[in-house]
């Protein structure tokens, strides 16, 4: 390879793509990196230079940025899923040629990678669907990475990814799933399998401070305790951070409690409880956590409601050390099923879809880097 050539490109540089390109090239890969926004390529050079003078050159055209890769060329995409996807592709693979190597990092819905794949057939460019998990933490220091496509093209790939994973005992988060939409079609229930999790803590949450009463402070004790065990966890990990943290404007209280009780879903968890009734695979945990996602987000309608509806005013006597024991006992206890059912519904999928996606490469990759990690 020419010196003057990069190993790998990525094309937008939002956080997750910027942190991405940064995790690459501190691990020896020279990265070029483009964007539709040019600004945002100077940005990202100017940060490589600051972290270490890293590898990573600019380009401010899609023809100047196929131009700088190696070939075989390989070149991932960091954009908002959909039609901008679709858009990128379009306007890159008139510079590129046969055997050259496409990777959308993004949530799509597999359907729409495996439409894409087809595409580019004709051109002889590879396409990949890679799940990326971690937000932007995990995109710089190793992300859970959940790819699928053609093997030949992973093999091409393989190097780069292992080394830009999160690292576990037993190796990299990262693994070949199977074909094209396998990765993305894991990513989406590992999306799921999140949903549920986070119910999960609010259920638990809304039980410590409705019924046991304690404070913020305790709770995040109590979480900070759990996570030294056998919940240890991410989510669990952040909860008791974000209990414990005070409101940085007022400087008065919890800032937990200066958050609206409002929230949205960005079609993730939807598509995996659509594909369970669609493989005909019971996930209530999954299920009852969109379904709540829903009702959060009718918060007007929640306020009315809550004029005419009246739960229970009186406190109940319990022992709070045998309430915490059986929580934490019940919370372990979901998040298994919930990571059942996900699984299921991966397993469901791959027999009428001939994926032979391996469970157990799933249940690994999500050891570390991603937002479910978890011991």
């Amino acid at each position: 390879m020419s010196d003057d050539l990069c190993d790998i490109g990525l094309w937008g540089l939002a956080i997750m793509g910027q942190n991405f390109a940064l995790n690459m090239a501190s691990h020896g890969f020279k990265v070029c990196v483009g964007n539709r926004s040019p600004s945002k390529v100077d940005i990202t050079v100017e940060r490589a230079k600051t972290e270490g003078d890293l590898p990573i050159v600019g380009a401010k055209s899609p023809e100047e940025f196929i131009s700088k890769l190696s070939k075989p060329r390989k070149l991932i995409l960091l954009v908002m899923a959909g039609k901008p996807v679709d858009d990128t592709i379009a306007q890159l693979s008139e510079f590129m040629e046969e055997g050259d190597m496409i990777v959308d990092g993004g949530n799509e819905w597999y359907i729409n990678s495996i439409r894409r794949a087809k595409e580019l057939e004709p051109k002889g460019i590879q396409f990949i669907g890679m799940g990326i998990s971690g937000g932007e933490e995990g995109a710089r220091n190793g992300p859970s990475l959940m790819p699928g496509g053609p093997r030949e093209a992973f093999d091409l790939l393989e190097p780069i990814l292992m080394k830009c994973a999160a690292q576990v005992s037993d190796g990299a988060c990262a693994s070949y799933l199977g074909p094209i939409g396998a990765g993305n079609y894991v990513k989406m229930v590992h999306n799921g399998i999140e949903y549920g999790d986070m119910q999960l803590i609010a259920e638990v949450y809304d039980i410590m401070k409705e019924i046991l009463g304690m404070s913020n402070e305790q709770m995040a004790k109590q979480f900070e305790e759990w996570n030294k065990g056998q919940l240890d966890s991410y989510l669990i990990e952040i909860t008791a951070s974000i209990l414990a943290k005070t409101d940085d404007i007022t400087g008065k209280g919890s800032v937990v409690d200066y958050v609206l009780d409002k929230t949205g879903s960005k079609g993730t968890g939807r598509w995996t409880v659509q594909e369970a009734a669609e493989q005909s695979v019971a996930a209530p945990t999954i299920t009852a956590s969109l379904d709540n996602r829903y009702m959060s987000s009718r918060k007007d309608e929640r306020v009315k409601a809550s004029t005419v509806l009246f739960g229970p005013s009186e406190k109940l006597d319990v022992d709070n050390t045998q309430v915490l024991e059986d929580l934490g006992a019940a919370l372990y206890a979901s998040k298994v099923c919930s990571y059942a059912q996900g699984l299921g519904i991966i397993k469901a999928a791959s027999d009428v879809k001939g994926w032979d996606i391996n469970l157990a490469d799933c249940a690994k990759l999500w050891r570390g880097g991603g937002i479910i990690r978890a011991a």
